[in-house]
């Protein structure tokens, strides 16, 4: 497989956002909705699971299913940074001072509470790089929560300030916040959102593709978007925003409502951040997680461990235009490594994207396509797309090996 030559917009767009990635810490909370993700992984105590690490909060969602190992790999090792104060924070902390910091994004006594409970759990990495980013938990005026920070935080951040200067769409999200029916949230977003909202200047800054890379999207998936979308990328995340406003709870949708808060609460939040789970995961369902900060392929390339599911989340979209030998390589690490029937989900910005039907896998004369080596399950992955409560990729795609 190899991909399409490179322009220079895209080669100097490849170089801004490697560094922007290569330097911050991207996600401060997973973007992907794992609700849809047990539904289509079926978890077992048998399963080994490997997923991507993005925030860490998927992968202790998986735990509290008890597979019987989950390895969380991402070539960031800011976002494993970020899942060792989350692990260190379940081994040691009650679930109050654990909530607060997670959930309310911020405490009081974070210092206090980093260098006696936490710091020293942590890698030679996380430890410097937490110890210059106490203040990210701080709770004061310089942000007020911690998802307020990271590469998609600072973007939040921007929208609270828009929201500043703009009292009735912030009126508006608060009634928005509070409904709790489908027909509330519809009739307070056509009302008060949809028009203050929608403005030019909202336009503009998400047709940017600085702003896209900040939210961990690069060209080559705003490009996939745009050719599918007549209205460009603006238009596409206006119509994924209105179909969760209009189709999906709002009050069960912590996604969307982290970002308008800055915060979670006790009764809309990621499962870990529940007391129940909590308690689980600190009585010995975080032990079943292996952090590695690496490749997918290099890690493939160097566990025993046979994979039985896999969660692979988008990054094969940019792999294809930028890396794709690489893709190829990655696909083959898969199947190696992979048990009889293993499944795969990940997600796209396209909702048949090219590269399924350009790689070939294998050696030599067993070279086949991806079609043949895996079983796609495009009706079941229509049918839980539906109820995404993130809904802001057009493709999300799950795959049996086959024999």
């Amino acid at each position: 497989m190899t991909g399409q030559p490179l322009s220079f917009a895209d080669r100097v767009d490849q170089r801004v956002f490697d560094a922007i990635y290569s330097r911050s810490l991207v996600y401060n909370t997973s973007w992907e909705d794992p609700a849809v993700d047990r539904r289509a992984l079926d978890l077992n105590p048998a399963d080994t699971v490997l997923v991507i690490t993005s925030a860490g909060c998927n992968a202790l969602d998986y735990a509290l299913t008890g597979p019987r190992r989950i390895h969380a790999v991402d070539a960031n090792p800011r976002q494993n940074a970020l899942l060792e104060l989350k692990l260190a924070g379940i081994r040691h902390l009650v679930f109050g001072d654990f909530f607060a910091l997670f959930g309310e994004g911020g405490h009081p006594r974070f210092r206090e509470i980093y260098f006696d409970a936490l710091r020293g759990e942590l890698s030679p990495f996380a430890q410097q790089f937490w110890d210059r980013r106490q203040h990210w938990f701080s709770h004061d005026d310089r942000g007020g929560s911690f998802y307020y920070f990271g590469l998609s935080g600072i973007v939040a951040r921007i929208f609270r300030h828009f929201l500043a200067v703009k009292p009735r769409l912030r009126q508006g999200l608060a009634e928005l916040l509070d409904a709790r029916t489908i027909d509330r949230q519809r009739e307070v977003y056509a009302s008060m959102v949809s028009g203050a909202l929608w403005t030019q200047y909202v336009s503009w800054a998400l047709s940017r593709q600085l702003t896209m890379s900040m939210l961990g999207v690069p060209h080559p998936q705003r490009k996939e978007v745009e050719r599918q979308h007549a209205a460009g990328i603006g238009g596409f995340v206006r119509d994924a925003i209105e179909y969760v406003i209009r189709e999906l709870p709002i009050w069960t949708n912590y996604f969307w409502t982290l970002y308008l808060r800055g915060r979670y609460t006790l009764t809309n939040c990621p499962e870990y951040l529940r007391r129940d789970n909590f308690l689980a995961l600190k009585a010995g369902g975080i032990d079943r997680i292996r952090l590695h900060t690496c490749t997918v392929t290099d890690f493939l390339h160097r566990t025993q461990d046979h994979i039985s599911k896999y969660v692979l989340l988008d990054h094969m979209d940019w792999m294809s235009s930028y890396q794709p030998r690489a893709l190829v390589e990655e696909w083959n690490a898969i199947l190696d490594r992979a048990v009889p029937a293993a499944r795969v989900i990940f997600r796209s910005a396209h909702a048949d994207p090219a590269y399924l039907r350009t790689i070939h896998v294998g050696t030599g004369g067993a070279q086949r396509p991806l079609a043949e080596a895996f079983r796609f399950h495009p009706e079941l992955s229509r049918k839980l797309s539906s109820d995404d409560r993130v809904h802001t990729y057009a493709g999300f795609h799950i795959a049996d090996v086959t024999a």
